[in-house]
């Protein structure tokens, strides 16, 4: 086998044509594989090729199989396949790893093979039933949406043109056929999840310029479910059950694709009248929302189901990209630093489908979910809860990876996310340049980016600063260059030359916020903190149903008290009463106890009325109670970044004021 290179030209074609196809976005997206990951980015990327995404084919061969429909097979037609492939791609080619981009390459193969003359493409014939696998609604338009999505990624790796032929003849289908039947023909899913289909259908006219194409975009904006319309006119987010969480993830960015084509107002404001619901209604301090499965309000003991994370952070990522609005960047790292790596085990092996933001045992039992599966949701496992978690989880890391830089229209760069990485692109006057960005974020507050230029050129930098960020600095080659007030972009617009180096400093300070039944929650940067409690973990093996919720799963009990309340102070106070400490040394691994690489000491109380209930914290006291009974004795905790917790309360009560 020939050695696989890294096709550098061909990259830098692909850099070009981007900037030419999406003059309507703000920002463009790099090709597929144009950033490195470092640091402790790199090694969750690696732990995922050495855990259950390099290994899903293994681990659950009953679907991944063989047997899969997406591969020809007999087996499951549906959508957990192409969600495993949709964060195996990008992972594979972003570690340009040639195991993983093997494993990649028949799901691909079969799919732009198994197109038909009509153009229809994917699994065709329904099987009768059978346990564990989804066999029927072959022809359902929701599942060949993530398969969209996933050869668009394969394209912007290869450049295949075979992907754009395989599109168009698709969508020339789908022209013809929604009328009859339209995206809730099969199931109401598409209806919901339509962005997926109508972003691959404006990125496939931004190359082409095929008029049909347009056509398509307005006859699936029509038949989807009106985010818009509802979002600005009516009041269902403030509703239980109203729509299913991971709907509502994937489907917010709707409004925003539309936007693309469609440049009018409201369909920005409404998804920042959504976010800004959501987070009113069902938020918690961890960036998601109660949702288990079905909408379920704020109360920090209901649930968050993984697939609405991961797919949240791609809607966030779509909306940033489009729009430039900084607060989706906010938003998308309080998601990727908190709830995700706390759902995920240190091996990527298992998973939790739903995580609390008080979390205080993860055992197996029935809890006060809209879903219960068997009682196993929270424990960590490979298929408790339900098997669409195992699958869609893979996605959270590489395309966080993929949205750390942007291209500019004017030929500049944007750091809009921050981790370590290595970038390379096009600039300027077709300038080749490569930036190393270093850093230690979010557990840090600076971030070092030195840039390498084959020549002198001049072109924009964009960088953000984060709306917690009271005031930036920035410097240039050791120099301070400006000072800048958070909840923006700063545009570095020079001429630079090779060696250069910008340094972003973003001081992090201590805050906090309100929550349900006015609770608090302490935070710093983008990292809210939570109660550290020790923990004892046992994994157990399944006699009940091993079948549906697998062989073994993991159930964590606490070893010490969790009922603390902290105290109300002013802003001015917060300082100097939750002590920051930093780690000398940042491990590789910084997501769990072991590792904290920063903590928080403060004062607490006990609250003894505060207790289990139904295997999870007891009602939250309401803030504050006159008259709250809570012991007389003022205790040290120790808060510690909420990602690095299985056990946690990251909503207090209010046990007094200082």
């Amino acid at each position: 086998m020939k050695k696989r290179t890294t096709p550098w030209l061909a990259v830098l074609c692909l850099i070009a044509s981007y900037c030419l196809q999406a003059q309507s976005n703000y920002y463009q997206p790099l090709p597929l594989g144009a950033i490195k990951p470092k640091g402790w980015l790199r090694e969750m990327l690696l732990t995922q090729k050495n855990g259950s995404t390099g290994k899903l084919d293994e681990l659950y061969p009953l679907v991944m199989g063989q047997r899969n429909g997406w591969l020809g097979g007999d087996g499951d037609q549906w959508e957990r396949g192409p969600y495993w492939i949709d964060g195996l791609l990008p992972l594979a080619y972003i570690l340009d790893d040639k195991e993983l981009i093997a494993k990649v390459k028949p799901w691909i193969e079969w799919s732009i093979k198994s197109q038909q003359p009509n153009g229809y493409f994917g699994p065709s014939k329904d099987y009768d039933y059978e346990a564990g696998i989804q066999r029927d609604n072959s022809h359902d338009w929701w599942p060949k949406m993530v398969m969209l999505k996933i050869l668009q990624q394969y394209y912007s790796a290869t450049q295949d043109k075979r992907v754009l032929t395989l599109m168009s003849n698709y969508f020339r289908y789908q022209l013809k056929e929604l009328p009859q039947k339209p995206l809730d023909h099969w199931t109401f899913w598409a209806k919901f999840r339509v962005a997926d289909n109508l972003m691959a259908v404006y990125w496939l006219y931004d190359i082409t310029h095929e008029p049909f194409l347009l056509d398509l975009g307005e006859l699936l904006h029509k038949q989807s479910f009106d985010f818009t319309h509802q979002f600005l006119q009516t009041d269902f987010l403030t509703h239980f059950g109203s729509i299913h969480t991971v709907n509502l993830a994937q489907g917010l960015k709707e409004p925003i694709i539309y936007y693309q084509k469609h440049q009018e107002a409201k369909y920005l404001e409404a998804v920042k009248k959504g976010l800004i619901d959501i987070r009113h209604y069902n938020g918690f301090a961890n960036g998601g929302y109660g949702g288990d499965e079905a909408l379920h309000g704020n109360n920090p003991t209901q649930g968050t189901e993984l697939c609405t994370i991961v797919e949240m952070m791609f809607s966030l990522e779509k909306a940033l990209e489009i729009t430039g609005d900084i607060s989706f960047a906010d938003q998308l790292e309080k998601l990727a630093f908190n709830a995700l790596p706390t759902q995920i085990t240190d091996d990527f092996m298992e998973r939790q489908y739903f995580q609390q933001a008080n979390q205080v045992m993860a055992t197996r039992h029935q809890r006060n979910f809209g879903d219960n599966h068997g009682g196993t949701d929270l424990c960590f496992g490979l298929l408790t809860g339900y098997p669409c978690c195992t699958s869609n989880m893979h996605q959270g890391w590489p395309k966080f990876t993929q949205n750390l830089w942007y291209t500019t229209a004017d030929k500049g760069i944007a750091a809009l996310v921050y981790s370590s990485n290595e970038m390379k692109t096009l600039v300027g006057k077709n300038t080749m340049l490569t930036v190393l960005e270093e850093t230690n974020y979010p557990f840090d507050e600076s971030i070092k980016f030195t840039l390498s230029l084959n020549k002198s050129d001049s072109f924009p930098f964009h960088l953000r600063i984060p709306a917690w960020c009271k005031k930036a600095i920035v410097k240039v080659n050791g120099k301070d260059f400006q000072e800048i007030e958070g909840n923006q972009i700063v545009n570095l617009n020079r001429i630079w030359k090779n060696g250069d180096i910008v340094e972003l400093i973003l001081p992090m300070h201590i805050f906090k916020n309100k929550w349900f039944e006015n609770s608090l929650s302490i935070e710093r940067g983008p990292i809210t903190y939570a109660l550290k409690i020790g923990e004892e973990s046992k994994r157990m093996i399944n006699t009940k149903d091993s079948k549906i919720y697998g062989e073994s799963y993991i159930e964590s009990r606490p070893t010490t008290d969790w009922n603390y309340g902290i105290f109300e102070m002013p802003d001015s106070k917060l300082e100097s009463f939750f002590i920051t400490t930093k780690s000398n040394h940042i491990s590789s691994y910084p997501w769990n106890t072991q590792n904290t690489p920063i903590t928080i000491r403060t004062k607490a109380k006990k609250i003894p009325t505060w207790t289990l209930y139904n295997e999870s914290a007891g009602h939250l006291p309401y803030s504050p109670i006159y008259g709250l009974e809570a012991s007389n004795l003022e205790e040290d905790i120790e808060l510690i970044p909420y990602g690095c917790t299985t056990l946690r309360i990251s909503q207090f009560p209010v046990v007094g004021t200082k």
